[in-house]
Order: structure tokens, then sequence, then C-alpha cells
């Protein structure tokens, strides 16, 4: 009998069978989640699938953020906020207001995942969970709905794409480089409803918070689930986030003789700086492709580099500096936590004295709702997912995608520019857990 992939392994466990690729299967649920865009509507047909007075599968294992129109708005974006508030206070659900941060940040950082989970969320970058080891996948809001009543939902077990990565980055590349490069390599649907497998030792030493940016963006593939095998760094990392003692599955990896759709190998010292030209993330190329394309805003958040390191690596390039005339940043840290600890660091000092607008945690300009949003013509560079028409404003704006690093150096001449130039740094995963610690 043939190995078994990370992802077969694990739906095998939550469905009680013998699961593969193509099968299809009923699995139970460890963790789900929505937020105040996609909440309202899975409350709604949870309450027209079992009547108002039905109890959730798991009130504990249930979390609803307010994150994207946050604060509010408007209106309406108001009122979805409160029914989020008056549907999680009715069945005991955890839910996390205005300012507490991105959904993605927040499960990870709250501990509610743990490696081996099945997590569904109704937001498309809940792929995000499987840089700690577990399937992450977002759903419909009315799957989810259904799947508040029953704690179940059924999943075509996914076919594997694994990307194996050898050897040690270069100064001024990081893990939102290899992400975009994988995604330029297989194209924006090229991974659709497969699960995305990172390995090799150079995934093998990346800290965390890298891993979550190549999970969160498989879907920027078409992945049905993006995952990097929890390690003791992943036990030590959650143990230090949560205060809390993690069990550690050795068997939570794919089996040497596991079948894979395909296997892309890259020498990490290969490697350059990626940045993602308008309007796909599928349009990756080196840096120095485009390198002096002016921009107008840059911004620095979301659930992808919305966390401190990749902020604090901003601060740093412009420790002493200020934002290049003509241009503006935008900073959203992409949880409560995040901010505070800015503000305790001396990094929300630092960023401001330079120039930048730090707002509250959430997911900011990120959809183009507000707090930031493009006008006709503006040309920005962001650390976010997606860069479509539209996505973060106007229909005539466009939007480069790249890492902290590359945003960090380009907010110094006011144009693209390569990482390299200047000093960089790359932490590891104590940087951030000693405040939540």
């Amino acid at each position: 009998m043939t190995g078994k992939t990370l992802a077969e392994k694990l739906l095998s466990d939550k469905s009680g069978t013998d699961a593969h690729a193509g099968d299809y299967v009923e699995a139970e649920i460890d963790v789900a989640m929505a937020h105040d865009i996609t909440g309202p509507l899975a409350f709604q047909t949870f309450d027209e699938v079992t009547g108002e007075d039905a109890d959730l599968f798991a009130p504990d294992r249930t979390i609803f953020t307010i994150d994207h129109h946050a604060p509010a708005d408007g209106v309406q974006a108001a009122n979805n906020h409160n029914a989020v508030r008056e549907f999680a206070a009715k069945h005991g659900a955890h839910q996390f207001d205005v300012g507490d941060g991105i959904c993605h940040a927040v499960l990870v950082e709250e501990g509610f995942v743990k490696p081996g989970d099945l997590v569904i969320g109704a937001d498309s970058h809940s792929t995000t969970y499987g840089g700690i080891g577990a399937f992450g996948t977002g759903v419909g809001s009315t799957d989810l709905g259904t799947a508040l009543a029953t704690g179940e939902l059924w999943f075509r077990v996914p076919e594997t794409m694994r990307f194996e990565v050898e050897g040690e980055l270069a100064d001024g590349v990081y893990a939102k480089d290899l992400i975009l490069r994988f995604i330029g390599d297989v194209g924006f649907d090229g991974c659709t409803y497969m699960a995305a497998e990172y390995g090799g030792s150079t995934i093998e030493s990346l800290p965390i918070h890298e891993r979550l940016v190549l999970s969160n963006m498989a879907i920027e593939m078409g992945g049905k689930a993006g995952f990097v095998e929890p390690d003791l760094r992943t036990v030590d990392y959650l143990e230090r986030q949560t205060g809390e003692v993690v069990p550690f599955d050795d068997d939570l990896h794919s089996d040497e003789d596991a079948t894979y759709d395909s296997v892309h190998t890259y020498r990490a010292e290969d490697l350059a700086p990626q940045v993602s030209k308008p309007s796909n993330p599928e349009n990756a190329v080196d840096v120095t492709d485009v390198e002096g394309t002016e921009i107008d805003q840059l911004f620095v958040g979301t659930c992808t580099n919305g966390r401190y390191e990749d902020i604090k690596l901003v601060a740093d390039i412009l420790d002493g500096e200020e934002l290049a005339p003509n241009v503006r940043m935008v900073v959203v840290p992409a949880s409560k936590s995040v901010y505070q600890y800015m503000l305790q660091t001396g990094v929300f000092q630092t960023l401001t004295d330079a120039g930048a607008v730090i707002q509250s945690a959430g997911c900011g300009p990120c959809a183009g709702y507000h707090q930031g949003v493009l006008g006709d013509d503006d040309i920005c560079l962001a650390t976010a997912n997606r860069n479509f028409p539209g996505r973060e404003g106007s229909m005539q704006s466009q939007v480069y995608l790249a890492s902290p690093a590359t945003v960090g150096a380009s907010a110094l001449y006011g144009e693209i520019t390569d990482p390299r130039r200047v000093q960089t740094e790359r932490y590891d995963d104590t940087v951030f857990a000693e405040v939540l610690s």
C-alpha cells in the first residue's frame, strides 16, 4: 500500500476512514470560524437548518471576529457587527471585537488551533493554519452555518503538490518571496483543490511566522490547504504563545512513499526577492525586473504579513529615516497584541516618526473597504496577498505585492527597491512570543 500525504492522513483521522486523494469523506470539525462579513449569512443558515433555539456543535471551539469593516465604516457594517455580537453571546461562542485583530492571527495567538486539527473558516485564507500543521481551509457561509450545528462537513480528499526548497536563503529573501515564486511558477489556478505541501531544509529552518505566510497564500494558487510539517519548533512556538503544553504527534508528516501530483524543487541560494505585478499574484518577477517603479502608497499588514516580526522589519529599515517625498505608508497590525507590542518596543514611535499612519488591528484596506483605499491611478506596494483589479480601492489603481523587507526598502526611495540594498534582519519565534508568554 502506498504511503499517505499529510492531507490524506488528517482527513483519514477526522473521518474515521482509510481516505486517499479523490475520496469523499464526512469529517469531524475541530474548530470553526467566521467574521463580520461572512458571519451573518452563516447565522441565518444555522437558524434555518436548526431552529433558533438550537445549540452550536462546540461553543468553546467556535470563534467569531470583527475584523474586516473594523471599525465600522457605515451603518450596514455596524449592523453586521451587532449581529456577530448577538449571535456569539446567545450561543456562548468566543467573540473578538473591533481592534482585537484578524481572525487568522487571533486563532493562532490565542491557541485555538493545534497541529492535526481540522479547521474551517468562512474566509478563503483559512489555509493559514497549515503553517502549524493543521488542515485549515475556507468554506462558504452556508456550509459553515450547517457545520456549526452538526460539527461535520464533507470533503473531497485533495491531491498534494509539493514545493521543496533546500539550502540557505540569501539576505533580503523571505517566505513571502518563496510563495510569490511558487505562485508565479504554477499559476493562480495551478494548485486548484490540491493541498500545497512545503518542505526541505529551507522550510524546516523557517520560523513559524514565516511558515504561516506560505500556508496563508496557498489559496492564491487555488489550494484547498497549505501544509508545513509540524515539528518541535511548532510545539515550542505554540507553548510560548499560549503558556499551555502542546502534545506532539510525530506521525504528522507525509510518508516517504506518498504520492504527489507534482514536486517542484528549488535551491534557496538561487532565489531572489520577488514582486508580483498588477493585477494577479501569479505575475511574480525578480525585484530587479521592476526596480525603479514609482509608488504612491505602501501598505504593511494583512493576515499574510501583519505580524510583529514583519512590522519590526519595516521599522528597522526606517529607523531614524523618513518616508520618501510624496509617498504615504499605512500600517495595520494583525492583532491587538502586535499593536501593544509595537508600543512597548518603540516600533510604533519609529514608524510614526518616519511618517507612517498606524491603524487599529484588523484587515485594513486589504479588501478595499476603508482605512487607506486607493484612488484612480494610485500605485501601491503592499505586503498583502492579492492584487486583483480593485482589490484595494479603485479599479484603475495598481497593486504590487512584496515582502515587508521590499516594502521597507522602497519606502526610503519612493520606488520599488531591492531590499538587498539595505540592512535587513531575520527574526526567530521568540521575538514576539515574549509579550504573550
